[in-house]
This record gives structure tokens, sequence and C-alpha cells, in this order.
């Protein structure tokens, strides 16, 4: 019998607030365990919360880069549960009245586009994090009450692959719209995963089982890899699936039973009464979206019809904000399109990975590498001498001619300046001239390498080849 996977996912947030969502205390990570905390995120009784505004924003911005509909009224509940990463014994959250109601993600895998709709998304505020050592666990309550915004899907993802993607898109549009820093090293974008598989064919959707807390993309693709066919042999073999929550063994390479999975009712949602519902205005709606930035997939099909670049070009320099935007600078300051996406793919993105830096941190200013461009369209330098150039502008900074008289790196095009050098190297490799004239074509190549050595790289590669040619053709 063949089976189809039904996967919805329920995605989680960090937002990039300044403070936690309903107390003072910094929203900062990598502090030592529990020195951020105060009696709100300790859940002290007595303690009240206070509602920070800047997540609704960030969360009501969020919803409409996702073209949800945004609830002008919502309102706080409390789900109720007992784990020891939660002291007060309930998670403020939105149950029925979320800030966000649908909304979609567009996706592509294999060529094929598509939506995958959003159910919803609500703003909660996270739970501290349990670390569990040799023969102990403990509990960090630093990020306890950390502004969390949660994305729920509708059951439209049918593969491990379009799951990754469909997180590679979300995970892109938030960055692009500054909701969350989504480093998920720092757990900033959690996921979990609800998996079920049923008979091709059949509408009535399978026994689901939920995978939590999943915290890298890759984890993701790998669990429901695992999860998917796991079902299948299951129901294959004629056995039932068990509604329950699983967790992920990345060494070991398979999900395992924790215990069955809660419903709805089972953490006893009611009101929270220490909170007044959220009230908005449209005009408060229309000002935050006012301020949105391009979207990733606009702005790939923007950077092909402006400026001519190919679908792969565009792709690779939307993929983060802050390269985009560099990008942008250097193509309208050079002039020279195409140029400015290879030298920003290659050169800079790999001198970025080396660094271990953002773009933005790096000596490297838009206009000198723009200055650089122009100097090799100019013919003033060569490839070899713009990329030495180029690793001073990134190391150093400064200005790309400055530091071509200031090294003499300037190419020379002067043909009586370079016949000496071309003589020097014919009489002193007559091999290679015969092997030339023999019909070893490949053979002017090692010819023109001892020119550049002799020149010390500042030959102009187009006068050497041709100056190479008339004297061995002649």
């Amino acid at each position: 019998m063949e089976f189809e996977a039904i996967i919805g996912l329920e995605i989680h947030v960090q937002l990039k607030t300044c403070s936690k969502m309903f107390c003072g205390c910094a929203n900062v990570t990598g502090r030592a365990p529990n020195t951020v905390v105060c009696p709100v995120c300790l859940g002290y009784p007595g303690a009240l919360p206070v509602m920070n505004a800047e997540a609704v924003r960030l969360t009501v911005q969020a919803g409409l880069l996702l073209n949800c509909r945004i609830n002008l009224f919502s309102k706080w509940d409390r789900k109720n549960y007992f784990y020891p990463d939660q002291a007060k014994n309930y998670q403020i959250s939105q149950y029925d009245q979320p800030l966000c109601l649908g909304g979609s993600v567009g996706i592509s895998v294999d060529g094929t586009e598509r939506e995958v709709r959003l159910t919803r998304i609500h703003l909660e505020e996270d739970v501290a994090k349990n670390i569990h050592f040799e023969s102990s666990s403990g509990v960090d309550f630093n990020r306890a009450g950390t502004p969390l915004m949660e994305i729920v899907t509708e059951p439209d993802l049918h593969s491990a692959d379009e799951a990754y993607a469909f997180l590679q898109a979300l995970k892109q549009i938030l960055a692009y719209g500054e909701i969350s820093d989504c480093n998920l090293e720092e757990g900033n974008v959690r996921c979990d995963i609800n998996c079920s598989v049923r008979p091709v064919g059949q509408r009535e959707l399978g026994v689901k089982t939920e995978i939590k807390n999943m915290n890298s993309f890759k984890g993701v693709h790998r669990a429901l890899s695992y999860e998917i066919e796991r079902q299948k042999r299951v129901l294959s073999g004629g056995g039932t699936i068990v509604q329950e929550t699983r967790r992920w063994d990345d060494v070991a390479g398979m999900t395992q039973s924790m215990r069955s999975k809660e419903y709805a009712h089972d953490y006893r949602y009611f009101p929270e009464p220490d909170l007044v519902p959220v009230e908005l205005t449209e005009a408060q709606v229309e000002s935050w979206g006012a301020t949105l930035p391009e979207l990733p997939a606009a702005r790939r099909r923007r950077f092909v019809e402006a400026y001519g670049l190919p679908d792969y070009d565009a792709g690779v320099l939307v993929a983060e904000k802050r390269i985009a935007d560099f990008y942008e600078e250097v193509a309208q300051a050079c002039g020279n399109y195409k140029a400015a996406s290879n030298w920003v793919m290659g050169e800079t993105m790999r001198a970025l990975s080396e660094a271990n830096m953002e773009v933005d941190a790096s000596p490297l200013r838009a206009e000198a590498l723009a200055g650089l461009i122009q100097l090799v369209d100019q013919k003033t330098l060569n490839m070899p001498a713009a990329k030495e150039v180029f690793q001073v502008l990134f190391t150093e900074g400064g200005e790309p001619k400055a530091i071509v008289e200031a090294r003499g790196l300037a190419q020379v095009s002067d043909s009586g300046e370079l016949e000496g050098f071309v003589e020097q190297v014919l009489e002193a490799h007559p091999q290679s001239v015969e092997a030339y004239r023999g019909g070893k074509a490949n053979a002017i190549q090692h010819l023109m390498g001892q020119v550049m050595r002799l020149s010390r790289g500042k030959a102009n590669p187009q006068v050497v080849l041709d100056l190479l040619r008339s004297r061995l053709d002649g």
C-alpha cells in the first residue's frame, strides 16, 4: 500500500526586544544561569505581569509579512501544566483569540512553487531551560519570560524537503523584517513537528505523533525522514500508530517515545486575570505595516529584472538582508551589476565566512568595493592585483586607488614596456616555443605565466597574449 505524509509545524520564535514579555529583565543570551531573573519570571506569588508593547508590535508585523489577518482585539490566557521549566505552573499564552489568523508562506521544492497555509500566530512567554548533567538536572530561568511568537501551520506539508524549505523561507522573512535574530544556535527558533501518514487517496487524517523541541532545520529534516518511514513500516506491518510525543535522538538517528500526547483540554485554558486584553486600531496596524521591508521573494525578482542577474545570483544575494543591501550599494555605485554580484558572492562572502563576520561589521565599505570594480573595468588593475587590493580593503579598509598607488599595483598595458618581458621569456623557454609551434596551443599559457611573473603580476594579460601570438605565429 502506498502512503503519503501529512505534516504540520509549530514554530517558536523569540522576538527581538530589549526586555522580557511581562517584566523588565533584559532579553539577552549567554549570561550565567539564573542571573537575568526577577520575581515575575521566577513565578513568585503576588508578582504581577506587565505586557511588553514592543512584542505585540513585532508579532503584528510578522503577521503582516506573512499575509495574516490581524485581530484588533485579542486576549491572554493561562495554559496550565506542571513541568520544572515553568515555576508558576502555568504559561501566559493566547488560545482562542490570538493576534494573527491565517496567512501563508511560499516555498519552492524541485522547481515547484506553492503556498503553505498558516493557522495562526500567537504571542506567549518562553519557559526556562532544563539542563541535564550526568547524575542530576538543573533549571536556568534566564530564558523564562522571553517574548515568544508561535506560528502554527495547517497540515499542508508532505515531505521532509518541504518542511525544510518552509522553515528556510520563514526564517528569511522574519530576519528581513527584523522580527527576530533567528539564531538557531542561541535557540531563537525552535520547532515542534506533527506528523502522520495515511493511504494515498484517503481523506481522513492518520493518527499523528509530535516531535518536540527541534532546534535545527537539518534536525527537522532528519527527524521527519525517519518518522515518516517508521509510521509507514508500522502500518504496513498491520500495526497502529499511537498519538504520543516523541523525542529526536540525533546521535542514534531515530525518534523515541516520551509520553502520551496532551490535548488542548488537558491544559485547562482560561483567561489570564492579571492582564487586560490587547486592543489595537486600524491606524496603528497600518502605521506598523508602512515600515515593513521588501520581502525576499519580491527582492529576488527585482534583482533579476532590474539588474539582469541570473536567478541563481539573485537567490544567493537576497538570502541574507545585509548582503542584499550591501550588493545594491555596490551595484548602484559601480554600474556593473554582474561584476558586483561576482565580487559580493565570491571574494566578499568567502572572506566573511573565513572571518566569521557580518558584512556590516567588516572594514570593507560598499563604495570601496565599487571603486575596485571600476578600476578593473578601466583595466587599471588585473584580477590578481585586484584580489590583493580587496584583501587590504577587507582587513584594513581604505580607498582602492590609494592602495594601488602605494603598492605599485597598476596594470601595465603599454606594449612597448611589455615587449622586453616577452623577449626574455621566449629566449629562456625554447621548449615551450617549439611545443606551441608544433601544435600544442596550451603551451602559450606557460609562457604567459612567465611574463606575468617577470612583471610581478602587473602586466595586462590580454596585451601579453597578443604580443606572444604575434611573435610565435609570425
